[in-house]
């Protein structure tokens, strides 16, 4: 297959103007001939429904929460990057833009990320305009703190919930919408597959979650803001109902999935204390501004943290990253923290976690302070740990927490399947092999506020729309394979819960390819995958039946899928024979434990095609060209 990128020609800095004044335009009173259908209510769901909806065309938006409010977005804790250099520190679009690409590690785009460093700007103001809370300085001018990867400070916050807050603003966006009658809102729908009409996407066959009806609903064009696949770890920061089945279900379609082993760890997470717990809980990043991390010198060294002298503490990142410290990226920092788990220096009960410390802060700033940047985060850190760190230091480990891989995307966002457009976390585009952090709030509203009204405009613009009926051949024989699907996994009556495999393939993933990878375990776990999903499919019990509530059976095709996405996450990982980023493969490092790139073989984006069951997939590659930032080993010391 070819992958057409579509990058506008012209100065980086001019691309996205000249492409918005080259697309073709609908006119304001033929927008509302069109409908469009948005999957997802999360930050780029929302307001791309809501903006799309504000322009007049009729936009019909599913989420599987009970309000959009719910949608994952809402966990998001730091806050969102935009290159207002309103501290006057050497900020600039151009800055944000080598930023990220550079903390991707040259796997990303230069077009598509310039494109986010400059709408970043515009981002602000809009949610400001909202009244989304930002956190102000005295004199009333909007705040800004630091985060890992930049040497400026360029995020924006709400205490420890910016997220929410943002969620909050795209929702009110979106309800207006809803009033306005422009907006038809379908909560506890769960996407099950997309409707292709003569090769296009028109639409796609839902399960109502509380009736279990299946539904064909159908539209000139599909936008999917599904979120991330990295429950495929069980143990991720993810809310639990996130899945990959609404990506996985478009792969299988025919649109391409690029860079799938392209996962993110989060250095900052809750460390994991017992075999029975089902998801893991993130620490903002936010707290390395004033937080020290550290672990004991000795790996013998078993004293609680308050009585380990400061000549005794190793604060590795520090000492390793001297120019980036505790704000190192989150890849970089992660694996330090492994490194130093795996010397046995590891603390708290498990041995497998470090120190965050705030006793320098406190004692510099006063607890008020750290209270007012940090509240929240410490309140929930000690509802779950039973541990005040205000007054011991927390215990911190790596853990999955986004996924910069996705569906391929073109410069307008739109997929290999004609008229399936995907932004948000659920799309590759803008992150390459590692996301530098308060950026993924930044894509979100990039793509939903301000791409995709222009880009599905171009699309609608320029191709001709038949009139469908939910009778029509392909949406009924669509609706037939889903309840295929449904009948199957409700006919095995096995002994095993859709957990207790979703709990071993996790554990597999992360034994194999977690935070490090090699060719001997990426071997053993693509022989350990299938087999464990030939016995899902034939010893999984799924009770109750599909007409009804039935949460089992919606847990059941998710991890269905994800006994798949696995699998070509392993494939992708190894087959990418290098070490970027968040990708490391042990047989691909320096001698200080970094990645180590081949720029010759890998400077591309690995796009896999779907080859139809029990065929290996397709390696496609887009080549990835820098212009505008030259290629070389990133440092941070």
């Amino acid at each position: 297959m070819e992958l057409k990128a579509k990058i506008p020609d012209g100065p980086i800095e001019k691309k996205w103007e000249k492409h918005r004044f080259d697309m073709k335009l609908v006119n304001p009173a033929n927008k509302r001939k069109y409908s469009v259908i948005v999957v997802g209510s999360g930050l780029a769901g929302a307001s791309g429904a809501a903006s799309m909806a504000e322009l007049g065309y009729n936009v019909k938006c599913f989420c599987y929460q009970d309000s959009p409010r719910r949608a994952h977005s809402i966990a998001a804790q730091g806050g969102i990057n935009a290159a207002k250099n309103y501290q006057n520190d050497g900020d600039s679009v151009y800055r944000l833009f080598y930023d990220t690409v550079k903390g991707g590690d040259f796997r990303s785009r230069e077009a598509n990320v310039h494109r986010l460093a400059e709408l970043s700007v515009n981002i602000i103001d809009q949610c400001v305009a909202q009244g989304v809370p930002f956190a102000r300085e005295y004199g009333g001018l909007l705040a800004n703190r630091s985060f890992g990867g930049a040497q400026v400070s360029r995020t924006f916050y709400a205490r420890g919930q910016t997220g929410q807050q943002l969620l909050l603003g795209a929702y009110q966006a979106l309800q207006r919408q809803i009033g306005l009658g422009k907006v038809e809102m379908y909560p506890r729908h769960e996407m099950l597959e997309p409707i292709l009409i003569d090769g296009r996407a028109r639409g796609i066959v839902v399960r109502d979650m509380v009736t279990g009806e299946l539904e064909t609903h159908l539209a000139d064009a599909v936008v999917l803001a599904t979120g991330g696949y990295g429950n495929v770890f069980f143990l991720a920061t993810y809310a639990k109902g996130c899945n990959g089945t609404a990506a996985w279900r478009s792969y299988k379609k025919g649109a391409c999935f690029a860079n799938p082993c392209f996962t993110q760890i989060h250095p900052t997470c809750i460390p994991v204390h017992g075999d029975y717990q089902s998801k893991l809980t993130l620490m903002s990043e936010s707290l390395r501004n004033d937080g020290r991390i550290w672990v004991p010198k000795r790996a013998d060294d078993k004293r609680p943290p308050g009585e380990i002298p400061e000549e005794d503490r190793d604060y590795y990142l520090e000492r390793i990253y001297p120019s980036f410290g505790n704000l190192a990226p989150r890849d970089v920092s992660s694996r330090a923290a492994k490194r130093v788990v795996d010397e046995g220096r590891g603390v708290g009960p498990t041995g497998v976690g470090v120190y965050l410390d705030f006793a320098d802060a406190i004692e510099r700033l006063g607890e008020d302070v750290i209270a007012e940047r940090y509240g929240n985060l410490f309140e929930m850190y000690e509802r779950i740990t039973d541990e005040d760190p205000y007054k011991v230091p927390m215990r911190i480990y790596p853990a999955t927490h986004y996924t910069m891989g996705g569906l391929w995307v073109d410069y307008n966002l739109e997929s290999t399947i004609p008229g399936l457009f995907v932004i948000g976390e659920a799309n590759f585009s803008d992150h390459g092999a590692n996301r530098l952090g308060a950026s993924a709030l930044m894509q979100g509203l990039a793509d939903g506020y301000f791409v995709i009204p222009y880009t599905i405009g171009d699309y609608l613009a320029r191709t001709k729309f038949e009139p469908l009926a939910a009778d029509h051949p392909e949406a009924v024989a669509t609706v037939a394979e889903v309840e295929v699907r449904i009948k199957r996994l409700l006919s095995i009556n096995g002994t095993r819960t859709p957990t207790s495999f979703h709990r071993e393939l996790g554990q597999i993933m992360w034994e194999y390819c977690g935070m490090a990878r090699t060719r001997e375990g990426l071997q053993e776990a693509l022989g350990k995958i299938p087999a464990l999903r030939e016995e899902f499919w034939e010893n999984v019990t799924v009770p109750g039946a599909a007409t009804e509530l039935n949460q089992s059976l919606e847990y059941a095709g998710r991890v269905a899928d994800f006994l798949e996405i696995g699998e070509l996450m392993c494939l992708d990982a190894l087959e990418r024979e290098e070490s970027c980023g968040a990708h490391l493969r042990e047989e691909y490092q320096t001698e200080d434990g970094e990645a180590l790139r081949d720029d010759e073989n890998y400077a591309h984006v690995a796009a896999w095609e779907y080859a139809g069951e029990g065929k290996k997939p397709i390696r496609n590659v887009e080549p990835l060209e820098f212009e505008y930032v030259e290629l070389a080993t990133r440092s941070y010391k």
